[in-house]
This record gives C-alpha cells, sequence and structure tokens, in this order.
C-alpha cells in the first residue's frame, strides 16, 4: 500500500466513531501515518470517554462539520439522493460495493475507497468541501483539524485549466 494509501485509511479511521479497536490501533497509525501524529497523541492520552463525546459534539451536533461530503453541496434536497448515487456507482466500477451501514457519501467511507483503488477522483471532486471543513474544525478548535489537515495536503495538486 503506497503511503498516501496509508495515510487515507488512517484518516479514515480517525474520522469514525471512537471506540476500543480504534484505541487499539492508535500506535499502529501513529508510526504508519506520522502526519496524523497531532490527532494520535490526542487521543492516546484521553479516555474513551471523552473521546465518544467530542466526537458527538464535532460531528453530530449540527452539519458545520459534517463528515456528509454530498450535504455540502446539495444539503437535504433530492438532488443529494442523485448524488449518494453517484457515489455508488464509481465504487461499483472499482468493483466495490457499498454496505448500507453509513451513507456512501461518508467522508472515512470515501478516504477508505481512495486508500483501496488509488483513485483520490472522489477527494479532489470534493477539495473545496474538505478545505472548508478542515477550516471550521481548526476554527473550532477540534484535534480533528489537523486529519482534514493531513488529507488535504495528500492530495494531488488542483489542476489548472489552460487556455486555448
Amino acid at each position: 500500500m503506497p503511503s498516501d494509501a496509508v495515510l487515507y485509511q488512517a484518516a479514515a479511521l480517525c474520522l469514525t466513531y471512537p471506540d476500543d479497536d480504534l484505541v487499539a490501533r492508535l500506535p499502529l497509525i501513529r508510526e504508519a501515518a506520522p502526519q496524523l501524529r497531532e490527532f494520535t497523541d490526542h487521543a492516546a492520552v484521553t479516555p474513551l470517554s471523552e473521546l465518544a463525546a467530542h466526537y458527538v459534539r464535532v460531528f453530530d451536533f449540527q452539519n458545520r462539520h459534517s463528515l456528509y461530503l454530498s450535504w455540502w453541496r446539495d444539503g437535504d434536497t433530492r438532488r443529494r439522493g442523485m448524488s449518494l448515487v453517484r457515489f455508488k456507482e464509481l465504487y461499483r466500477q472499482h468493483g466495490l460495493e457499498f454496505c448500507d451501514e453509513e451513507l456512501p457519501d461518508f467522508l472515512p467511507a470515501v478516504l477508505e475507497f481512495t486508500a483501496r483503488t488509488g483513485s483520490t477522483d472522489l477527494l479532489t471532486g470534493h477539495r473545496d468541501v474538505l478545505v472548508e471543513l478542515r477550516t471550521r474544525l481548526t476554527d473550532f478548535g477540534t484535534p480533528y483539524a489537523s486529519v482534514l489537515g493531513a488529507v488535504c495536503a495528500a492530495l494531488p495538486p488542483a489542476r489548472t485549466r489552460r487556455r486555448p
């Protein structure tokens, strides 16, 4: 797995609801993805109950920090349904079937998809969303901002359009 793939997979783990599995994996994540050290160091010294309460405060109480990428562009509209279908279709094109445990635009799922396939299309296609989310998380003062910062830093450079 190339180093960016490891980072994307590790970031996916960091951005899911914290549980005993995450805590057990923190040393491995810290070693494999040093870009996430700010978050892993924080998570390693924070009791799980506090990590879980903080996650809920950051991600579950407001859409200001939504981890659902299509929500940022479509909100809770009909258009969002079509966006979700497009996510599922892209997963299928890469031979992956998405389970219905989460919506297909859930950022940890997109990060795992990117790690498995090497395709950064979903992430780069939502670069503006990721940057906005990183900014909002930074303003909120949460260690999750450093996870988004590492993801944004790993994205391939934005393509510039050539003028004819």
